[in-house]
């Protein structure tokens, strides 16, 4: 799907400069807006659209009317109780130090919680297969302004617009120490309504055996999966269930220091 570039629909100096950046960064069409309304530019250049808006890039997908655009969603209060407590953290073991491979970026609120755990001594590496919604999340990383405890976390959060099995395969073996990956739920949690605009636009792609091989491979740790808990994707790979009373989600664990 084509994709352009335009500014707010009341432009200044700072949005005209963000549109021009994100139209060279991302080698697409600029298109001024002309107080368009984002439902006539549908219309007119058949694209989906990325806004400079005044404090943020949203992105609206060909025939939606709701953005996407980043914002740290859960972790701005997961991050305010004890790290170590986090369902996420405390499943995979993760520590000071550690390097986390997420597989299925999104808005990157685990990868967030993940860089917080690790502390500038670790690493986060987050994979988003779409590249403008890659751009979005790590331009959202780099310029937040609220919640100053995240800052730090969020910058060191390394965003790969690349296909999470391609680069899985190209790391060494045991090259990361936990590998996460939550794809988009078969069944929608209409809670999760952070996703809505992307239906049909992020990569629904569902978990493989391939996507499980290489993640063990490359996990010094564990590998990390959530999904719905009527999801069969536990038992089918091999991962074992830490059920969570009164959730729609579960985590499931493969411990790869098991001999």
């Amino acid at each position: 799907m084509k994709t352009i570039v335009t500014t707010a629909y009341r432009p200044n100096g700072k949005t005209d400069r963000m549109a021009a950046q994100a139209a060279e960064d991302l080698s697409i069409p600029f298109v001024l807006r002309k107080k368009r309304s984002i439902e006539k530019i549908h219309a007119e250049e058949c694209a989906d659209v990325l806004v400079a808006a005044k404090e943020r890039l949203e992105f609206y997908p060909l025939g939606k009317t709701e953005p996407f655009f980043f914002h740290p969603n859960s972790a701005a209060f997961r991050t305010k109780r004890p790290i170590e407590e986090d369902p996420l953290v405390a499943v995979s073991k993760l520590e000071a130090g550690d390097v986390f491979f997420d597989c299925t970026l999104g808005m990157a609120s685990d990868a967030i919680v993940a860089a917080y755990r690790v502390g500038s001594e670790g690493k986060v590496i987050g994979c988003e297969s779409h590249p403008v919604l890659a751009y979005v999340i790590e331009q959202g990383l780099g310029r937040y302004e609220e919640m100053p405890h995240l800052h730090e976390a969020m910058k060191r959060i390394e965003v790969a617009s690349k296909n999470s099995v391609e680069l899985l395969k190209s790391l060494p073996d045991d090259s990361v120490d936990v590998v996460y990956m939550d794809p988009m739920f078969t069944e929608e949690i209409t809670e999760a309504s952070n996703f809505t605009p992307l239906r049909g636009t992020a990569d629904e792609g569902q978990l493989s055996g391939e996507w499980v091989k290489e993640a063990v491979r490359a996990a010094r740790k564990s590998v990390v999966l959530k999904a719905h808990f009527r999801s069969a994707d536990f038992e089918k790979y091999g991962f074992a269930r830490r059920v969570r009373p009164n959730t729609k989600f579960h985590y499931g664990l493969i411990d790869c220091r098991t001999p």
